[in-house]
């Protein structure tokens, strides 16, 4: 996963995630993201964090590999991220009775 961060900061977390085949959709907690981020920069603020990020896309894991062994441009890094289409977010809502609204 490749994540924007405020200001002006990119961040690769080789984090394994679920994909579904159907949705063509990558699945991942947003605790789990935050919980790593914290733990790559801890002087982020938790409370705050939310606003601070951007999970953008995933990058080969062949490149990436490249990327830790010598130093690239960002632009160059840039080009080889697949920028995601759309971000969703779901909601877990409990089961229940809920008014017809």
């Amino acid at each position: 996963l490749v994540i924007s961060i405020e200001p002006k900061q990119l961040l690769v977390l080789n984090k394994q995630c679920k994909y579904c085949v159907g949705c063509d959709l990558i699945i991942v907690k947003k605790k789990d993201i935050e919980s790593l981020m914290l733990e790559c920069f801890p002087q982020l603020n938790s409370d705050s964090i939310e606003n601070q990020y951007l999970v953008m896309g995933t990058v080969d894991r062949k490149y990436w590999q490249k990327v830790k062994k010598q130093s690239v441009q960002p632009p160059d890094f840039v080009d080889k991220v697949d920028i995601f289409k759309d971000i969703w977010n779901f909601e877990v809502i409990p089961a229940g009775w809920y008014p017809s609204e």
